[in-house]
């Protein structure tokens, strides 16, 4: 690839792939999605980047497909009694697929973004594969488990081989970006204050009342609604029950407490997988396998299933999710992953 169109948010990381890449004689450009209304401030910041880099900058108004690609499943995941990442919505169907695709029209022969990991190919499959950061801390594969063979191969992380965080800020100081120190986000961009629920009712949702019930089926009292509930939860419960529980289950539109020793899962069932390395699973295979993006690797046997594929722990997990993703590494390659449908 020789044309490439950076996918830019504003902030250091993206700014910084386009300084690498640069460097690395590939001719760039700069390109934002504007993905909901609010969100001009971030696209102005990347568009001055752009002009400070003397890089061509586009800019793609993709609301109303951001509301049916990712808020439409955010919505739907929490109704069904899940707890979902947005991000890995967006990044499958926006970022790394519309965004994409309008690259390529334009002329450019890939993209890339300013995630922390890496993407090699193989010399005996010839598949694409995507293995984890040089910094461990700041790897995001979790996030990028769900790209296809297609995807990867019009993709390029610059960051993935970067020790350090200030490393990459130092980088945007160096070729005066005053963007250089700007602080990196934390929340879901379109739920910047963190109330997701407020969100939620504010964008046409009606919480589904139920009762809380106790792991034998005795009621408890009323909550407030199924979706501001996640297993595991303990604040906020506003129960009266003589000691400590958590949220452990949730049974339509009920949401079952009780002792902390119920949260742990050895069994954990997965869904809508992608393999990587290969194209199936043939044969149980030993993995590392994280199932919240701030959650440690633990080890696993991965076996093939009739819902796609099921993970036994070598030791219990707690307050597994569903909703949430499983993704599952072999040492630094990311074999696949997919969305956690149940435990056992």
């Amino acid at each position: 690839m020789k044309r490439i169109l950076v996918a830019m948010s504003g902030g250091v990381d993206s700014a910084a792939a386009c300084v690498l890449l640069r460097s690395r004689g590939f001719e760039v450009g700069g390109g934002t999605m504007l993905l909901r209304s609010g969100g001009e401030q971030e696209a102005r910041s990347a568009e001055e980047a752009a002009r400070q880099m003397d890089i061509p900058f586009h800019l793609f108004d993709l609301r109303e497909e951001f509301v049916q690609n990712v808020i439409a499943p955010f919505t739907r995941v929490y109704q069904d009694g899940g707890t979902p990442n947005p991000c890995i919505f967006c990044n499958n169907t926006m970022k790394f697929g519309l965004l994409l695709e309008r690259a390529l029209a334009l002329g450019y022969d890939g993209i890339a973004t300013g995630h922390y990991a890496r993407v090699e190919r193989a010399a005996e499959s010839g598949r694409y594969l995507l293995k984890t950061a040089a910094d461990g801390a700041k790897d995001q594969t979790y996030m990028l488990y769900g790209l296809s063979q297609r995807q990867l191969a019009r993709t390029c992380f610059p960051l993935g081989d970067m020790r350090s965080k200030q490393a990459v800020r130092d980088l945007a100081q160096q070729a005066g970006l005053r963007l250089a120190q700007k602080h990196d986000s934390q929340d879901i961009c379109f739920v910047p204050d963190g109330d997701y629920m407020g969100y939620l009712m504010a964008h046409g949702l009606t919480p589904q009342a139920g009762n809380f019930l106790s792991p034998e089926g005795k009621t408890l009292g009323q909550h407030r609604g199924v979706e501001a509930y996640t297993i595991g939860q303990r604040r906020g419960l506003q129960l009266a029950c003589g000691s400590r529980v958590y949220v452990v289950d949730k049974r339509g539109a009920d949401v079952v407490v009780g002792q902390e020793s119920l949260l742990y899962s050895r069994r954990v069932f997965v869904k809508d997988v992608n393999w990587i390395p290969f194209a199936q699973l043939t044969a149980p295979l030993r993995v590392q396998a994280k199932l919240r993006y701030s959650h440690k690797t633990a080890a696993a046997t991965l076996s093939a299933s009739d819902c796609g594929c099921e993970l036994l722990f070598d030791e219990p997990q707690r307050a597994v999710t569903n909703g949430q993703a499983a993704v599952f590494y072999d040492g630094d390659c990311v074999v696949g992953g997919g969305t956690i449908c149940g435990t056992e």
